[in-house]
């Protein structure tokens, strides 16, 4: 940290999509900027681009090498470069825009393993103009935990009112049920509950488990995945002293509002998961990437090409990705000294920090 603050990198995210968009506008705050030190990971040619284009001059950035150099009171920028002119091309995906994204990803992380930053905030990348030898990932989920040695980590949207995982991530849909294994969702079930005492300060975390099949398999009659694979993980979590309950059927549970009685909700694939929880929260979603050394959220939206340029594209999600950065960051930072025994326990009152929106 610097000056008490959480030192956040910001990756650019593709240079045609809204990343830059979002972010200049978000960075027009100076109540916002305050709260943190940005150090931002992207081209300095883009944001200019951006700028001009969306009249938006009023936002300075400093060039820095490397993190180590960031001003606390100042917008940072570590420059990214390609071996050929950057180029923007609004709406368009291209292979340029899919190599500065994974460029700024590669210069965050040589930054990170310095101890410079905090915490990482991504801003949307498209994930098929990014693949190459470098980058073979279905996403920024899969990168991030091959890129920080994580055996195991776990997609998990969350907002101040809703927390949704997933036991299967990118994905066809026509895999998922065989990945699906007794210990692999006992195992995002610990995850879950670890990350939630960890990172939300929650003592006792209940999860609702979701079924796999239609009205969580009508006891056999629609499948019969909750009751030899299900079941069995959640007996265990329970067992080991968590608090699981399940398999429940995913349609009524959103429906009926069931999901506002358990601190978070483990879904068995993408779509199930992420459907609910963009139709209930959008702009206040975070994409959180939980089981990492690195604390790391991202917008809940994608590149928005059909939006750029056009002063459309709200930056109300990437607001609430790096206030939610920030009260993990400092969370975690909080709950890691009291288990050390450096600190002793608070109320939550007195040990949350408010971050001002």
């Amino acid at each position: 940290m610097l000056e008490g603050k959480v030192v956040v990198g910001i990756t650019q995210g593709d240079c045609n999509g809204i990343g830059p968009e979002v972010l200049i506008r978000a960075l027009q705050d100076p109540m916002f900027v305050e709260q943190f030190v940005p150090v931002i990971y992207g081209s300095g040619r883009v944001l200019a681009y951006y700028r001009k284009n969306l009249n938006m001059q009023g936002v300075q950035v400093f060039a820095v090498k490397r993190a180590a150099e960031a001003h606390p009171r100042r917008i940072n920028l570590v420059e990214v470069s390609v071996a050929e002119p950057v180029m923007v091309e609004m709406g368009q995906p291209t292979r340029l825009a899919g190599l500065l994204a994974y460029n700024a990803l590669e210069a965050f992380f040589q930054d990170w393993h310095e101890g410079a930053l905090d915490a990482l905030v991504t801003l949307p990348v498209n994930k098929s103009t990014m693949q190459s030898s470098a980058f073979a990932f279905p996403g920024h989920t899969e990168y991030l935990a091959d890129r920080t040695q994580s055996e195991n980590s776990l997609m998990f949207m969350v907002s101040d009112r809703l927390r949704v995982g997933v036991v299967t991530g990118h994905v066809p849909l026509r895999r998922v049920p065989e990945l699906l294994t007794t210990e692999r969702i006992l195992s995002k079930i610990r995850l879950m509950s670890e990350t939630l005492r960890r990172d939300f300060e929650l003592e006792r975390p209940s999860i609702a488990v979701l079924g796999l099949n239609p009205h969580a398999g009508e006891g056999g009659l629609l499948g019969t995945e909750e009751m030899t694979i299900i079941e069995p993980a959640i007996e265990q979590a329970n067992a080991e002293g968590l608090i699981a309950v399940g398999p429940l059927p995913a349609d009524g549970f959103f429906g009926a509002g069931t999901w506002k009685n358990y601190d978070a909700v483990l879904a068995m694939y993408h779509d199930q998961g992420l459907i609910p929880f963009k139709s209930l929260i959008f702009e206040d979603g975070v994409n959180y990437t939980a089981g990492l050394p690195l604390v790391r959220t991202s917008p809940a939206h994608g590149t928005g090409y059909g939006l750029v340029g056009k002063n459309l594209a709200s930056c109300e999600p990437f607001r609430q990705s790096v206030y939610m950065v920030i009260r993990i960051a400092k969370a975690r930072q909080r709950t890691d000294a009291i288990q050390a025994g450096a600190l002793r326990p608070q109320s939550l009152a007195d040990a949350t920090d408010t971050v001002e929106r």
